[in-house]
């Protein structure tokens, strides 16, 4: 049985991957450490709260000393590390909160696991979730990213998300802690926060709003269905070698541009109006240091974990729309605020 500390688990990717490890993990026990910042939301594990062995816990991993206490009090022996700030366009208004989080709060969690672990327990594992951005930009014919290439960060986002790479890398060479890295690509699915493309586009062009896309439109990103990431964790977790990385993509690069076509095409067939809703898309100016491709090769997580997508883009952005479409309940309440309440009315004050 193992004693899981999910951080950041009332996110989008955290909380499929907390539904996830419930579900096909039942004996273990889960402890969602989560700050509920704008992004976080209880309501992405309504029902989950019933589980044997599941805790909510409402801190900040910057708060070194509660985290440090958690680890005592829970026994946590695995650490699946999502909690972070990743919103690109938010890191270049306000890039301050990035380097806390991401850099400072996993400091956080590496101190303390150095701590409680002390080498002791073989069965530990630290793993960190990071992103492709770490690794740049990539021009037309350029090889997909694999996890040989180097790090070059384009903003203060994926800076933050570098450093922290580093941070963990540094505490398995320094200190032989178990660490384990996973950078994935853009990931789409249920529960997706709706300032993110997909969700984005999807709400604007059922309510017949412009369409923002920024520059040509032709930025290219891999896209990873939240359930594939899941279990890409879960084969690291249980397979990966210490102290290695390992890339988690969904083999389905998209221009975004194609993308939005795809979303207005689904929605023309469930929900056919006067206007075709591509006529919705609206070229703004392009955002700073918009990076112009990513692409992953996940053959490492094929070859040494038998891991592979099960999900191509077609079905999974068609699951996904379904899903948005049937839980319009869902998103509304985020958009206006009133997700907020259901600490409060659950948890109380």
């Amino acid at each position: 049985m193992k004693k899981l500390l999910v951080t950041g688990g009332a996110g989008f990717i955290g909380s499929n991957f907390v539904r996830y490890w419930i579900e096909n993990h039942p004996e273990d026990q889960v402890v969602n450490l989560d700050a509920l910042t704008y992004a976080g939301n209880l309501e992405n594990l309504e029902g989950v709260e019933e589980s044997l062995g599941y805790r909510f816990v409402h801190g900040d991993i910057c708060d070194g000393e509660m985290v440090k206490r958690l680890f005592r009090e829970e026994g946590i022996d695995t650490v699946v590390h999502f909690a972070a700030e990743s919103h690109v366009d938010r890191s270049i208004t306000g890039p301050e909160a990035f380097i806390r989080t991401n850099v400072f709060g996993t400091f956080n969690l590496l101190e303390a696991a150095r701590e409680s672990w002390n080498g002791d327990d073989p069965e530990c594992r630290f793993l960190h979730v990071s992103t492709d951005e770490v690794y740049g930009t990539l021009g037309p014919g350029d090889p997909a990213f694999t996890e040989q290439t180097p790090f070059a960060p384009n903003s203060p986002y994926s800076a933050s998300k570098a450093a922290s790479d580093h941070l963990v890398r540094s505490y398995f060479h320094t200190y032989g802690l178990p660490v384990l890295t996973t950078n994935c690509s853009n990931n789409y699915g249920p529960y997706q926060f709706p300032e993110k493309l997909i969700p984005l586009v999807f709400i604007n062009a059922l309510e017949g709003k412009p369409l923002p896309i920024y520059g040509d439109g032709m930025q290219i990103r891999d896209w990873l269905h939240v359930e594939d990431h899941c279990r890409g964790i879960d084969a690291v977790l249980q397979g990966g070698r210490l102290g290695e990385t390992y890339n988690i993509g969904g083999v389905n690069e998209w221009a975004n541009i194609d993308i939005v076509k795809t979303i207005c095409q689904r929605l023309d067939q469930l929900r056919p109006g006067d206007q075709p809703k591509a006529e919705l898309i609206t070229y703004v100016k392009d955002r700073p240091g918009h990076d112009r491709r990513y692409a992953i090769d996940a053959g490492k997580m094929n070859r040494e974990l038998g891991w592979k997508p099960s999900y191509t883009f077609e079905t999974g952005i068609e699951q996904t729309l379904d899903w948005y479409l049937v839980n319009q309940a869902w998103w509304e309440r985020v958009r206006d605020g009133a997700y907020r309440s259901y600490y409060e009315k659950h948890y109380g004050r």
